[in-house]
């Protein structure tokens, strides 16, 4: 066991021309870690009941100051891992990860699977921004043809969301965290099994290598408990900012608020969503648009050409536009903008993926 972890984390030969950039997925492993302690915290104080969740929760956060941290850590930790998610994301296509394909396919599950427990997380405080943002982007499995009224109804357990709905989330919440512990730990295997890209798109990365200790442990540990600080810097300066309004509002099903979004991490598949103007032609958007993110092919980093370079941008900036959309209201001239941006997204990464392209 020594030996493995020593082999692991110790004596990993590591190509020497890394940047910080590649901390990115040190950094996703300490918040998860943070997430895993501070879950099953929560997970001991709170009940899973339409009528005593928001109450429960309520009472977590003004009971003592221990229990205040371990919920806004919770809280604030999803942020800082979609923030780094997104970092390790865009580094990846950066710079062509993606050719390395088993890492790149369990990555993208993973990703998949964060977005999903981040989602069923958001739920269980039973507030009228939760339950109003379950209740609308449940409904949209409503549009899958054929099947969609039997999946919308195994989902949430009958013809709406209720407390059957919160039990099953809550479940689902649990199970699915340790399903991502298994995930990231076959993300590290093939990792370390076909060896890291590099920041020159070299073939082979490891001509010229350093031990992973003490050069990249120390580079990892400096960001982390830099991220760290500033994680805890906002959760005692501006605890809130993250939330919305309706967080204090127990969940109404007959008081519906004046503006439905998700959390901001969601806000730009959200935005994607109403630019459509039938359910089904939403959701066939983003599933494109994710299927376009994930397609792995044989293209050169960005580094070598300006072109590619240039369409990268685009692409980040759009997805930066449709996030400020996505919480804007669902008129004019916001969603015919939102349908443009999401044009240009999907067709820069037809591009992106589809040229540059080289010879294994």
């Amino acid at each position: 066991m020594l030996k493995v972890l020593r082999g692991n984390l110790v004596d990993l030969p590591t190509n020497s021309s890394l940047s910080y950039y590649w901390c990115s997925g040190f950094m996703i492993s300490g918040f998860l870690v943070a997430q895993i302690i501070s879950g099953i915290i929560l997970s001991l104080l709170y009940v899973a009941d339409s009528l005593l969740s928001f109450p429960c929760v309520m009472n977590i956060t003004n009971e003592d100051m221990f229990a205040w941290s371990v919920r806004y850590i919770h809280i604030w930790g999803v942020s800082f891992i979609f923030i780094v998610f997104i970092a390790h994301m865009g580094r990846a296509l950066y710079y062509s990860s993606y050719t390395k394909v088993s890492v790149w396919n369990v990555g993208f599950i993973l990703y998949l699977l964060m977005m999903v427990e981040a989602f069923l997380g958001y739920i269980l405080p039973w507030h009228q921004m939760s339950y109003w943002a379950a209740t609308v982007l449940t409904s949209v499995v409503q549009s899958v043809p054929f099947i969609g009224n039997t999946m919308y109804e195994f989902i949430v357990g009958g013809f709406g969301v209720t407390n059957v709905t919160l039990v099953r989330v809550f479940a689902a919440h649990v199970i699915l965290a340790f399903v991502i512990i298994g995930a990231a730990g076959l993300h590290l295997f093939y990792l370390h099994k076909t060896g890291s890209n590099n920041s020159l798109f070299l073939s082979n990365g490891y001509t010229d290598v350093v031990y992973f200790h003490s050069y990249y442990s120390n580079k990892d540990l400096f960001c982390l408990f830099s991220l760290y600080f500033i994680c805890c810097c906002l959760i005692f300066y501006c605890p809130d900012l993250v939330l919305d309004v309706e967080s204090y509002l127990h969940a109404d099903p007959m008081v519906t608020p004046a503006s439905i979004k998700p959390e901001w991490y969601f806000l730009f598949y959200y935005a994607m969503l109403r630019s459509v103007s039938s359910k089904i032609g939403g959701l066939i958007l983003v599933v494109v648009f994710l299927f376009l993110v994930w397609l792995p092919t044989n293209n050169y980093a960005c580094c070598y050409y300006l072109g590619r370079q240039i369409i990268f941008w685009i692409i980040a900036s759009q997805l930066v536009l449709l996030s400020y959309l996505g919480a804007c209201a669902p008129e004019d001239p916001y969603v015919i903008i939102s349908q443009v941006s999401s044009f240009i997204s999907v067709f820069s990464l037809v591009l992106y993926k589809g040229f540059w392209r080289y010879s294994c």
